[in-house]
Order: structure tokens, then sequence, then C-alpha cells
């Protein structure tokens, strides 16, 4: 294949130098997406009913706007799916991405616009692939292809109008791309679309291992199953013996930390760079411009308007909300989005830690609803990826999956939190050591633990439950939610997730 990749360098160069004069204009360049967004907002109904014409400035619409969370979001999704417009975003949306539940159970729909696609999902991706030509003059990224894992169509929803299309994200973006870029990634589309995974991981180690690959983009969780497919397949025991030209993972998802250690097992580190997104069904808001800093730089002129609020705020109407240009470095915050996909102030779920404004950079913290605080210990995702990443760097263990939830209080016994782990390498001195060294790990990453953790006095160590092979895919199996952006729950402040696995395990 010809080397296209100083044409591409060229083509993106741009961008770069545009992202690099958002120093000093995050304010303005944000207030200029608000304007857009409420031209375009007030042309439909919900922007009618809510005056968003009357509405000229931040100020005003923090005050006039309430946080809506998905379960108000949901009636407006649903008028939109059965094909009626100007409901949230201007004109009629047939995209839409299903996303994990709410607390009433059910899915969430995301309307994909045309709009969020060309303004967001695209220039988003976009700019990760610019900043990281930018940043390594050597690649030959476009001398191959990309080998791009998604999602499907597969959905809960009993009847979905003619014309509308209802999955994953990824298979939204694959199904929508120009089909010029067809011509640099792999598998086909319709392999990529296969809604059975049984049927569709063969599929994908047989159309890669035929390619010449020389970049990747997914989850970390799924790609590691397709890799180690592929190894298998081919016999090869390094990745690179079977794709030479690969250089780059473009991830995002969940926290690359704890899976860092496997890919090195089968990657040559010295030949393979790794680049994060943070890339949502709700849109695509940040990634990494510099090789050495794993923070990402928030898309300011993406179609979207950022507000942060207190992680302890997400459900207020009217929180204490602060836009992009007033956050303070190594503040943690959860983020609210307004985007042109017609979600208005709503919060994602997320937070992040901001680590500096001028440019402003963030790190993923975790999940304002994933976290466990049962014994006033306020542990976050981000403290239990680290943990686990370095407990597994002392022990020789490697893990594939987990989740944590609280065992509470008796009369008889001080509380702890209980681990699920799915090994993919047992830790070599046992479970019950390892135990011992992931309970330090967690204490040097978060005071809180380790103030409870205090002489035993009001915690006891974590407990670890191994996780026979394949535990939590067939959990996912159960829930519908296999395949795809589908993740395991890391931590939860109460056992809807853990006593479901143990159940599981019981019958095994």
């Amino acid at each position: 294949m010809i080397n296209l990749t100083p044409i591409a360098r060229k083509i993106f160069a741009g961008r770069v130098k545009a992202c690099e004069s958002w120093c000093g204009s995050a304010e303005d360049i944000q207030r200029k997406q608000l304007g857009y967004l409420l031209r375009r907002g007030s042309e439909t109904k919900f922007g009618q009913a809510s005056g968003l014409h009357k509405i000229a400035d931040y100020e005003k619409f923090a005050r006039k706007i309430p946080v809506a969370g998905y379960d108000r979001v949901r009636p407006f999704v649903m008028r939109m799916i059965s094909g009626e417009k100007d409901v949230l975003w201007p004109g009629v949306t047939r995209r839409f991405a299903q996303s994990s539940g709410t607390s009433d159970g059910k899915s969430k729909y995301i309307p994909v616009t045309d709009d969020s696609l060309r303004l967001n999902h695209y220039r988003g991706a976009g700019d990760s692939v610019a900043h990281y030509l930018s940043l390594y003059p050597e690649s030959r990224m476009f001398a191959g292809k990309g080998f791009v894992l998604g999602g499907s169509f597969s959905n809960e929803l009993k009847h979905v109008p003619s014309g509308v299309t209802v999955g994953d994200l990824s298979a939204n973006l694959i199904d929508a791309i120009n089909p010029v870029a067809n011509l640099f990634r792999v598998p086909s589309k319709r392999v990529a679309l296969l809604t059975d995974w049984q049927e569709k991981l063969p599929a994908l180690i047989e159309a890669s291992g035929k390619s010449d690959i020389t970049n990747i983009s997914g989850v970390p969780s799924w790609f590691l199953t397709v890799l180690r497919g592929v190894l298998e397949h081919t016999g090869a025991s390094e990745i690179h013996e079977v794709w030479p030209n690969l250089e780059v993972f473009f991830h995002g998802g969940i926290s690359f930390a704890p899976y860092k250690e496997q890919y090195d097992a089968i990657i040559d580190p010295s030949r393979m760079h790794y680049m994060e997104t943070y890339n949502a069904s709700e849109g695509f808001f940040a990634y990494q411009t510099d090789r050495s800093d794993k923070s990402m730089q928030l898309l300011l002129d993406g179609g979207a308007f950022y507000e942060f609020i207190s992680p302890t705020d997400s459900t207020t109407e009217f929180p204490d909300a602060i836009p992009a240009w007033a956050v303070k470095p190594g503040e943690t915050y959860a983020m609210v989005i307004t985007s042109c996909n017609g979600l208005w102030r709503y919060p994602l779920g997320d937070t992040v830690t901001v680590v500096s404004t001028d440019p402003l950079k963030i790190v993923i913290a975790g999940r304002t609803r994933h976290y466990i605080n049962a014994f006033g210990e306020e542990l976050m995702v981000h403290n239990a990826d680290a943990a686990i990443a370095e407990a597994c760097h002392r022990t020789g263990a490697a893990v594939a999956n987990y989740t944590a939830a609280p065992v509470y209080t008796t009369g008889h016994s001080h509380g702890r939190h209980q681990w699920i782990i799915e090994f993919s390498r047992m830790p070599a001195e046992g479970t019950e050591a390892f135990a011992d060294v992931l309970d330090k790990c967690l204490q040097q990453e978060n005071s809180d633990y380790q103030a409870k953790r205090a002489h035993s006095i009001f915690l006891d160590r974590l407990s670890i439950t191994v996780a026979p092979e394949g535990l939590f895919d067939q959990w996912l199996a159960s829930t519908g939610k296999l395949g795809g952006q589908r993740k395991v729950p890391r931590l939860c402040n109460d056992r809807r997730y853990v006593d479901p696995l143990l159940e599981m395990i019981d019958r095994s």
C-alpha cells in the first residue's frame, strides 16, 4: 500500500495549529459555541418551550435552564426516535446510540445528529490523529490500515421505525463514515456491524490477520480479547509478528492502567504508542496531545458547551456550576454538557480532574455513581484502577476484569470491601497475598480509605473472590450488554452488581 502519511500530515496540520491557538481563548471559544447552540436550539420544540430565543449569554442560560438527567430527557428522545422533527435539535434525527441504563433499569438512547457527527465525533477523532502525527514525525500510519473495533445495531427497542438505526455509538460512526475511509480500515462494514460476538470474533480475527495493520482503535478490555485471538489463530507469540508495522493504539472508554502490563506482554513496548481519548456515547470531548502527559485536552470548538459542578451536586436542578474558563487546576468536577445532539445541561455521570487550564486539560476520575463511600472512604474508580495496576506489578498478576462493592457492618464484624476479580494470570503468592498488597495500594492512593483502615477500627481488610474465566462476559451477555462499548461497573456503593455475579459463581 502506498504511504499516504505525508499527505495526511499536511491535511491534519491545520487542526493542530488551531488547537494550539486555544490558549488564552477558552472563554471566547466556549461562549461562541453556546451562542451557536442557543440559535439552533431556539428552532426546536424544546427551545420554544424553554425560551431559548430569549437567552443571550451563559449567565442567563445557567439561571433559566435546569440541569436534566436522562429520566427527564427520555420522553423527548422517544419522540425523536418515532420520527418527530425539531424536538431537541432541528430536523429529523435517524441515528441513536444505545448506552448503559439509568436508575430505572432501561437503556439510554442518545441522539446522534448529523451536526454531532460532523462537528463533534469525527472532528474529535480527527484531532486525535492530527496530534499523533504531529507528535510522531516518523509515523507511517497511513501506509497500512486501521483496525477499528466497534459494536453493532443490537438494541432493546422492540419496534424501530424504518430508516432509524439504534445501537452502539461505534456502530453508528462506522455506518455513517465517508466511504473513502473504508479504504484505510478493517474489517468490512458487514463484519464490523455483526451482532453475534460468537460469529463476529472469529470474523474479526480472520479479517485483521490478513491485513497490514498500522493502528488500532477501541476499548482496551475488548481489544485485548481480539489480540489474543489473533495470536492464537496465527501461532505468533507477539503481535508485531503478525502486524510488523503496528505503531499506535487509540483507546478510550475505560482506564488503560490495569491493562498496560498485559499489552506489553503481547506487543513490543518499544514499537508501540498509546493515545487516550474521551469518546462517549454523548460526544467526543477530549484527547491526548503530549507524549509524556496522559491528560487530555478538552475539545473546545466541537459543538459542545461544558459546565463543571461538584460531584455531589449532580442531581440538583440549578447547581453551582462553573464554565470551562473558570475551573481550577487540581479540582475534581462532574461534567455537564450542552451539545449539538440536543442534550441541554445534561450531566454525563463522569467526574474529571482538571490538570491545567491553559490549555484546558483533564483526566477522567470516574463516574458520579461508580464509587464506594459506604464508610466515608470515598473510593473512586481512578483510585481502584491505579491500585490494582500497582498490585499486579508487585505480584506478577494480571487482571482481566473486576468489580467491587461494600460488605456492610454487622453486630459481629466490621465492614469491608468485597472484590470479584477475574485474573488472566494468577498472583504468584496466591490471592490472599494479593489482597494484602491491593489493600496497601488502595491506602496509598486514597487517604480517606487509609484513615478508615487504620488499625481495622472502622474498616477491615478487603476480601477477594476469584471469578472463573469469562464470568464478566457471561454476566454482560445476561444483561444484554455484551460487546461494543459496554463496560463492567468497577465500583458500586451497593451490591446490585456483586450479588448476581456471586450467584453465577455459586452455580458454576
